[in-house]
């Protein structure tokens, strides 16, 4: 069974875990009613996704 000869060190694991940290959500406008959404996701203002209304949206 294969074991580390020797303790990975802090800067090494640091290094490898640098691409773990959380990053902002990518928003885009809804084509309907201009709100910021995330993409391929029906819109919580207008109920619009992909060229149609999806949801009614009780005002």
């Amino acid at each position: 069974m294969a074991v580390p000869k020797r303790r990975c060190s802090n800067s090494k694991s640091g290094k490898r875990a640098s691409h773990f940290g959380v990053k902002p959500m990518k928003l885009q406008t809804c084509s309907q009613c201009g709100t910021y959404k995330p993409s391929h996701v029906v819109c919580p203002n207008c109920g619009y996704y992909q060229g149609r209304t999806v949801v009614e949206i009780e005002d």
